[in-house]
């Protein structure tokens, strides 16, 4: 029971991170800029909602996929930590998100993308989803999705609040930290799946 809540905290973690709450708060800010507040929290909300659905089918048929086309778990765990590092040294240096802001403006209410997909149902949390899901049970697995994702929603539901009780700078300190974590759980990942790789 004990190991089992720990993984199931470890997993609630590690997706958390991967979902990089704090890093899109400017990018969520930004894109329902000039939208009443109430309003905001709705698509907040429902954005959220669609890219739960995802993340939880792609749990599903992720590993039927992989199955289909004939790819080891050991090599999906090199490559989620190859796609998890590259992500992860974005976190860490950022570029200007000046263009991506600009780009966003031009939206008026967005539905499904960008919110939904790629900022959180994005590469990195399908990648982790795919690498984890063979190797916990779906309880669990589950527990841990709906976990992060809460914790989540809760952040970018605030998100207003938050950015004006942080700040751009707390913002920015905030994802750095959650990069470093993350480049830490890539190479984890990198190194299990070349350990299985070398032995097989």
């Amino acid at each position: 029971m004990v190991h089992q809540l720990q993984s199931l905290f470890s997993l609630s973690l590690s997706l958390f991170i991967v979902l990089n709450a704090f890093g899109n708060i400017p990018l969520f800010l930004s894109l329902l800029k000039g939208i009443p507040r109430k309003r905001q929290k709705q698509i907040v909300f429902r954005e959220l909602l669609i890219a739960l659905v995802i993340i939880i089918v792609f749990n599903y048929i992720g590993v039927w996929l992989l199955k289909f086309l004939n790819v080891t778990q050991e090599i999906v765990q090199i490559a989620g930590g190859v796609i998890l590092f590259l992500l992860s040294l974005k976190m860490l240096f950022p570029k200007e998100k000046t263009k991506i802001e600009k780009e966003l403006k031009k939206i008026t209410e967005p539905f499904i993308v960008p919110l939904a997909i790629p900022l959180i149902a994005g590469p990195a949390v399908l990648a982790a989803v795919m690498v984890y899901s063979p190797q916990i049970p779906n309880v669990i697995m589950i527990g841990a999705i709906f976990i992060a994702w809460a914790a989540t929603l809760i952040i970018l539901v605030l998100s207003a609040h938050l950015s004006d009780w942080v700040g751009d700078r707390g913002l920015i300190a905030i994802e750095r930290l959650m990069g470093f974590i993350m480049v830490l759980i890539a190479i984890q990942m990198f190194l299990t799946g070349l350990k299985i790789f070398m032995k097989t």
